[in-house]
Order: structure tokens, then C-alpha cells, then sequence
């Protein structure tokens, strides 16, 4: 008969997300998972399968933790502005209790863009078109961009998404609002 759980899994998957969001994928050790999750190494391979299957189940509890920023930024209808407010809600949470680690998506983003794991590329993929999409319809709000405009503006935010959510990692509260009003002066 099969043991029942002595532990919350959406608990122990969040601190997994914590340590690799600090850590990277790769220098996260097993053992470092075992101690921050407080559960051994059967364990997690019972639950998770593997390090990289708990590294996804980690990734999928981030993009819900998100969600509701998404939907926001998703939602508005202030064009600009809304894009603007989405780039200060998403580094909200990094300065509350110096909690400096960007965003866990760039970084996986940056981590795995040389890494053959076509799983992670496909969900990098696929949440950083759909942000580019939600970029170009706000964009689009402004009657007076045309469709070479719009889309050079989208590259251009979605770059400079990137550079926030790796500033945020070092950089403090001001610097990375100051970045925040230059990057949307001129635009």
C-alpha cells in the first residue's frame, strides 16, 4: 500500500520555485532541494519524477502566482500607460522584504536560451509572444502608430521588460524606477 504524503505539494513546489528563482536550474542541487523543501530525494522523484519535473511544476506555480498581473495589464485600456503600470507591477514584489531576484521567467529565459530542453523553450516561447501580443494591442490603442511603429515599439518593450527584470536583480528601488519613466518618456 502506498504511503499517503507528509506534505503539502503546492508548499513544497513553491519553495523548490524559490531556490531555483534564486538559484538558476542549474546550480541547484538536489540536496539544496532536499533541505529547502524539507523532504527527501524519494520523495521528490515520487512526486515530481526528477529534478527538471519539479523545475516545470515550479514554472507552472510562477505563471499562476502572475496571472492575475497578467490579466490586469491584459484588461486595461489605457494603452501606454497600462504597458507603463504592468513594468511596475511586475517589479513590485522584488522590493518588498529585499527580495531582489528578477523575474523567474526572464531568468529562465536567459538560463536556458543556449540549453537544448526544447520543454522550457517552448513555455519561454510561448509566454513571451503572448506578452509581446498584449504589448502590441496597447500599442495599438495610439490611432496615430502605424503598424512599422507599433511593432519596432513591442520589440523595443519587450526588450526592455528583459533589462528590468535583470536590473531588478541588483539595482535599487530608484534606480529601476528612474529606468522605468526613461524607457516610456519618448515613447
Amino acid at each position: 500500500m502506498a504511503r499517503k504524503k507528509q506534505y503539502n505539494e503546492d508548499e513544497v513546489v513553491e519553495k523548490a520555485m524559490n531556490l531555483f528563482w534564486k538559484n538558476g536550474y542549474e546550480a541547484t542541487s538536489m540536496q539544496m532541494l532536499e533541505k529547502e523543501m524539507g523532504i527527501n530525494k524519494f520523495s521528490i522523484y515520487s512526486s515530481f519524477g526528477n529534478k527538471h519535473g519539479l523545475f516545470l511544476e515550479s514554472l507552472k506555480q510562477y505563471k499562476s502566482k502572475v496571472s492575475a498581473t497578467l490579466v490586469k495589464f491584459k484588461n486595461g485600456t489605457n494603452g501606454v500607460e497600462d504597458i507603463k503600470q504592468f513594468f511596475y507591477d511586475s517589479i513590485s514584489s522584488n522590493f518588498k522584504l529585499g527580495n531582489q531576484k528578477g523575474c523567474f521567467v526572464t531568468n529562465t529565459y536567459n538560463e536556458f536560451s543556449e540549453n537544448e530542453d526544447q520543454l522550457i523553450k517552448e513555455q519561454m516561447t510561448s509566454f513571451m509572444e503572448n506578452l509581446k501580443s498584449i504589448i502590441i494591442e496597447k500599442l495599438e490603442m495610439d490611432p496615430s502608430k502605424d503598424e512599422d511603429t507599433v511593432l519596432k515599439q513591442a520589440n523595443y518593450l519587450l526588450l526592455a521588460k528583459h533589462g528590468l527584470a535583470a536590473a531588478a536583480r541588483v539595482n535599487t528601488q530608484q534606480e529601476i524606477e528612474d529606468y522605468i519613466e526613461m524607457t516610456f518618456k519618448n515613447l
